[in-house]
């Protein structure tokens, strides 16, 4: 069982990856354009894509950091990250770190009851 002060720790772990991954990507664009799968550059333009998908991060985090409705935000947390896992697979050795944070957010689902 998780203890509050555990499922907090989690909670913003998980929030400061989001928070930087996001403001690191509005910064520098052309150092996180390369992790996503060609097939959405192609359907999305880049100059939309990126930025869109920094602000889902960025909100991400502000709710994780909000300590609202966790579950829900571990679910979305989980899927981002399981989803940047297997679109990168290629490239494990960048985003072996996911599969960590991945189960992180399932952890943190598991800890709260609330949907």
């Amino acid at each position: 069982m998780i203890h509050n002060s555990q499922a907090l720790l989690i909670r913003w772990g998980l929030a400061f990856v989001f928070l930087y991954a996001g403001l690191a990507s509005l910064l520098r664009p052309l150092d996180w354009i390369g992790y996503f799968p060609p097939f959405l550059l192609a359907l999305i333009p880049q100059g939309f894509l990126l930025p869109a998908f920094a602000v889902i991060e960025i909100v991400l985090a502000v709710w994780l950091f909000s300590g609202r409705r966790v579950k829900a935000a571990g679910w979305v947390a989980f899927c981002l990250l399981l989803g940047i896992t297997i679109f990168n697979f290629g490239i494990f050795d960048v985003v072996f770190r996911d599969v960590g944070l991945a189960l992180g957010a399932l952890a943190l689902t598991a800890a709260h009851r609330e949907a």
